[in-house]
């Protein structure tokens, strides 16, 4: 009984991640807010230390915003 139970949880978690990919897939920019939420979300932890992968589009688009950066293009 418990393994039944387990299983649908595991194919209702998998319908939300569907769900969530394909939403995030429709709006590029939601994707880049995750990205903050979970670094506001880490950020608080001080007793570790954290590696937290940053895209190289959304890098190049926060410098392009500060005054006197060139970007060079590819």
């Amino acid at each position: 009984r418990a393994k039944v139970i387990h299983a649908e949880g595991e194919l209702q978690a998998s319908s939300k991640l569907l769900e969530s990919a394909q939403t995030l897939a429709k709006q590029p920019e939601s994707l880049h807010l995750r990205y903050l939420q979970t670094l506001t979300e880490i950020a608080s932890d001080k007793t570790h230390t954290i590696v937290f992968p940053l895209p190289m589009d959304m890098l190049k688009s926060l410098l392009g915003k500060l005054p006197n950066v060139e970007i060079e293009k590819e």
